[in-house]
């Protein structure tokens, strides 16, 4: 496989289309991603206590969905969940599905909204999701610390999170991991593909908005640990993209690790968060455990 820049725009489309790699015999594989983490939020809604619709800026799609641990402390941890659906699709309707079994370790979990194109504009997503860490440490100052978990698109403004300038913010999260699962981390073979039909985004938008490049900014500050995943079934751009910033991390002095799930595609990847024993699960439980 060639670099992304000697491929033809078919190549890099197909390379950017995640459910032609998924060798699940279902007709629709995003529409089955869809149904099946909107039944495990529902299920969750149900089986735990929530606060819903809290608005953590002035914007319309500026909400978070709380669920809360079944016996909340004052120190709880909380995992900030920041969804998929390439900048344009999903929402935090369909983004508690992973709470359970974090709620039932004493741990909470807020999905985020954000304004999604064409609404939204890429720059102003990132944007909205540090107000949302910010605003939530804010809002939960005993916190035991915060955690980022993003899936696709969501793991590249959960890696824009660890790249702020806090000052305009007024408050330093204590953020203590990050979780990010089959994301982007440079924008620019995007700008050539579908996918910017709807950002729209150019050269400039995407250089400061790429973590790959935002990487070397971090040298010298202080880290977190980050998670890199990428699932088996993901094309060979989104696992060059999780292991080159998962590099550039480690260039940085960050303490990164990388995983590439087995038996898993661009989607069931996080869908199976909803499971206990699921490895990925497991690992968020022992990082927190630690801290």
């Amino acid at each position: 496989m060639g670099k992304w820049q000697e491929m033809t725009k078919e190549e890099l489309e197909t390379q950017y289309s995640p459910s032609k790699w998924s060798p699940r015999l279902v007709k629709d594989v995003i529409e089955a991603h869809i149904q099946a983490t909107s039944d495990a939020t529902h299920h969750v809604q149900v089986a735990t206590q929530t606060l819903l619709n809290v608005p953590y800026g002035l914007g319309e799609g500026e909400k978070l969905d709380v669920y809360l641990p079944k016996e909340p402390s004052q120190t709880f941890p909380l995992v900030l969940y920041i969804h998929g659906g390439y900048w344009q699709l999903l929402s935090k309707e369909v983004s508690g599905f992973a709470a359970w079994p974090l709620v039932t370790h004493g741990i909470a979990l807020a999905a985020v909204d954000y304004d999604v194109a064409p609404k939204g504009q890429l720059e102003e997503m990132v944007r909205q999701v540090r107000r949302s860490v910010a605003f939530a440490a804010q809002q939960y100052t005993g916190s035991s610390g915060f955690y980022l978990l993003g899936h696709s698109a969501g793991a590249h403004l959960a890696a824009m999170v660890l790249s702020t300038d806090w000052t305009e913010f007024g408050v330093v999260p204590n953020i203590k991991g990050a979780f990010l699962l089959s994301g982007v981390y440079d924008l620019e073979p995007i700008m050539h593909t579908y996918v910017n039909d709807a950002l729209h985004i150019n050269w400039e938008v995407a250089q400061l908005n790429s973590p790959l490049w935002c990487a070397p900014k971090l040298k010298g500050r202080q880290g977190c640990p980050v998670l890199i995943a990428v699932a088996q079934h993901d094309s060979p751009e989104f696992h060059r993209q999780s292991w080159e910033y998962f590099q550039a991390l480690r260039i940085a002095g960050w303490s990164a690790s990388f995983l590439d799930i087995a038996d898993t595609d661009h989607f069931d990847v996080a869908e199976k968060l909803s499971q206990e024993d699921y490895l990925l699960t497991q690992a968020i439980l022992h990082m927190i455990s630690r801290n």
